[in-house]
């Protein structure tokens, strides 16, 4: 099988991509003379990608759960802020090696082993987030401007696609733009869900507590941020990796942790103050109350903001299509690759969301949100040892992209570690109406799976990687020209 062919350092080119630039990068590693950019421009991708209807239809959802808006307002604070660390330590990896975010997981899965594990479910979670905002784009678009549903998909999928194809820069100008109106949009939304009496104060005691919800609350929010983790380094890539780990982590954990938790409660606020099940009634009815066509403002901000977030998941799953087709058949994607596959994720998602229908997006983004939130559980509790305290930033980048390279084709140890954790983890999971695992019922159905699943893949995990020789790799690492950065925990030049 023969070798993907990557950019070397040094080689004339584009050093600086542009936004009116179709990007010609796929998922080959960025030389260091390309990286460019600033850590408060990914700060405003990742404010402005909680931002929409999809998201604020995820507040709705927890507080069907069945706890008070108190206590479902609580649950969104405590596992969005959970969900999103991991999330902001993958963000960190980007800058540190200049790759795509999963492309890093085949040190830990092999070359082949990533391929058909990693890569498959994290296909699935584009596919799925892009066919919940879909829908959700769909529905909007026919009630403010009554137009049918299948013109307001094509549209909304049509607008994306074209900012994937430009790609990395377009997406991270286009955020830049979009911050200030989108909080201003939000301040909106916030005094329309108050200031009509719809929210009421006997609304927000607390009520009793109960546990099983705010666990439930836990796959569904902490899922939906974990949700970004298989891409989130994929919008740092292109940054020096001067940046450093520490900032990396913090413009993304706070602009998206609160963003998180603003448009989570509010769709829980509005849901309860309104009544209504639905997004899209309900925003309307909030913002109508204020003033006449305040609420089809609120709906047609929010789905600007679905747009944006449909850029990212179509310019995501491209990446990861090119990844799996290169790992069977090796070769170097570029521009015209990169749409074709762009294109594809587009058709994929209109038929599936085809099939779905509006009325069955609440149980369909349900059921998403909590599968996807399993089954990226082990994989981040595996790629984030491996980073930090296993080979501690430390990569032959080169053998990466080389099926007979120093990782193998099948990495034993994270494919034996992601596949006992999901066993361990079926008995404690919790999708309301679909699943419950037989010690869950035992415990109220309790959903324990997240938590128990981290623990028991970074464990074992660091148990079965105590026996690997590091050596040869350092030495291919410090002999690379695609290796730029140093070891995490010394400081030090490779």
């Amino acid at each position: 099988m023969s070798e993907e062919v990557l950019a070397q350092p040094g080689q004339p080119g584009q050093s600086v991509e542009a936004a009116g630039r179709v990007e010609r990068r796929s998922i080959d590693v960025v030389p260091l003379e390309e990286r460019h950019g600033n850590l408060r421009s990914m700060g405003a991708v990742w404010f402005v990608a909680n931002i929409n209807l999809t998201a604020m239809a995820t507040g709705i959802v927890c507080l069907a759960l069945g706890n008070s808006l108190f206590w479902t307002l609580v649950a969104i604070v405590v596992w969005s802020f959970f969900g999103t660390i991991f999330m902001a330590f993958h963000s960190t990896q980007g800058p540190h090696l200049g790759l795509p975010q999963l492309v890093q997981s085949r040190p830990q899965f092999g070359y082949i082993g990533a391929a058909i594990t990693v890569f498959v479910f994290a296909l699935a979670n584009y596919i799925a987030y892009n066919t919940s905002d879909a829908l959700l784009s769909s529905d909007a678009a026919h009630s403010v401007l009554h137009v049918p549903l299948w013109l307001g998909y094509v549209v909304a999928a049509g607008v994306a696609a074209v900012i994937a194809i430009f790609g990395y820069d377009l997406i991270h100008k286009i955020n830049r733009v979009l911050t200030v109106p989108v909080i201003v949009l939000m301040i909106f939304a916030t005094i329309a869900a108050f200031a009509t009496g719809h929210i009421t104060s006997s609304m927000l005691a607390p009520g009793h507590f109960h546990l099983a919800p705010f666990m439930t609350t836990l796959a569904i929010v902490g899922g939906f941020q974990l949700g970004w983790a298989p891409y989130v380094s994929d919008y740092s890539r292109y940054l020096p990796p001067s940046v450093g780990t520490k900032a990396s982590f913090w413009w993304t954990f706070l602009p998206s942790s609160l963003s998180a938790i603003w448009v989570f409660g509010l769709g829980a606020l509005v849901g309860a103050g309104t009544g209504e099940a639905d997004l899209v009634p309900a925003l309307q009815k909030a913002g109508n109350d204020l003033f006449t066509g305040g609420g089809d403002i609120i709906v047609v901000g929010l789905l600007v903001g679905l747009l944006a977030v449909m850029a990212i998941n179509q310019y995501g799953g491209s990446l990861t299509m090119l990844s799996i087709a290169s790992t069977f058949k090796p070769f170097t994607p570029g521009r015209r690759a990169r749409v074709a596959t762009v294109l594809a994720m587009a058709v994929i998602v209109w038929l599936i969301s085809a099939v779905v229908g509006e009325s069955n997006f609440d149980s369909f983004y349900a059921s998403a949100l909590t599968y996807l939130a399993y089954a990226f559980t082990p994989w981040t509790a595996i790629n984030l040892v491996d980073f930090f305290f296993v080979r501690r930033g430390v990569y032959a980048v080169s053998d990466i992209f080389k099926p007979n390279g120093v990782y193998g084709r099948w990495g034993w140890r994270g494919t034996a570690t992601y596949l006992t954790t999901i066993v361990v983890m079926l008995p404690f999971m919790v999708n309301p109406g679909y699943y419950t695992g037989f010690i869950a019922k035992k415990l109220d159905s309790v959903d324990y799976s997240i938590g128990i699943g981290l623990v028991v893949a970074a464990a074992l995990y660091w148990a079965l990687t105590r026996s690997l020789d590091l050596s040869k790799e350092r030495e291919l690492a410090a002999s690379d020209p695609l290796y730029v950065t140093h070891d995490l925990r010394e400081g030090s030049e490779v």
